[in-house]
């Protein structure tokens, strides 16, 4: 199945839940609204047609660009991106799965901006999610075990938000 019958399969059941098809890029791709994810995760792994029963990464992105030189030239809206790519055992096809997120919810500076978790769609998802979750801020709502994975757990922030600044000393450790 193709990007597009993949595509076609969701906007059928979910309607205008289902944002965005880009199948120019190298790496085609769908987009889905946040809202009512884990439902749409649970077509796409369920369905006899799609079968995508392999959870093979999860990742985030921040585009974001805090240098203002170079935000004219940027080119996006900020916002955050979780990136789920997707492999049916069954059927040997692929989807890139897209959800959109605001840098922070309802544009309060703090506030993480909330991703419903598909831990209990794919349980690879549990490990990928406290990753994103630790190093971007994304809250899984829903996750089971929703803590912090790589930094330390008196940690603040999320270090791999572009406009994160570095403490200059940690518990007495200078920078």
């Amino acid at each position: 199945m193709t990007i597009n019958e993949i595509a076609v399969a969701l906007s059928d059941r979910f309607g205008d839940r289902i944002k965005d098809l880009n199948n120019e890029a190298t790496d085609p791709w769908v987009e889905v609204a946040a809202e009512g994810w884990d439902e749409v995760a649970l077509f796409l792994r369920d369905d006899e047609r799609l079968k995508l029963d392999s959870l093979c990464d999860l990742t985030a992105v921040d585009y974001c660009e805090p240098d203002p030189k170079k935000q004219a030239k940027f080119g996006h809206d900020e916002h955050l991106e979780v990136v789920f790519h997707l492999y049916s055992f069954v059927h040997r096809h692929r989807a890139t799965i897209k959800v959109k997120l605001p840098r922070w919810k309802d544009g309060v500076v703090g506030e993480l901006p909330a991703c419903p978790s598909v831990a209990h769609v794919w349980a690879i998802a549990d490990w990928h999610e406290r990753e994103a979750y630790d190093l971007l801020g994304i809250d899984f709502t829903g996750h089971p075990n929703l803590q912090r994975i790589l930094c330390v757990e008196d940690w603040v922030g999320h270090p791999l938000r572009k406009d994160y600044e570095f403490p200059k000393e940690y518990h007495g450790i200078r920078n």
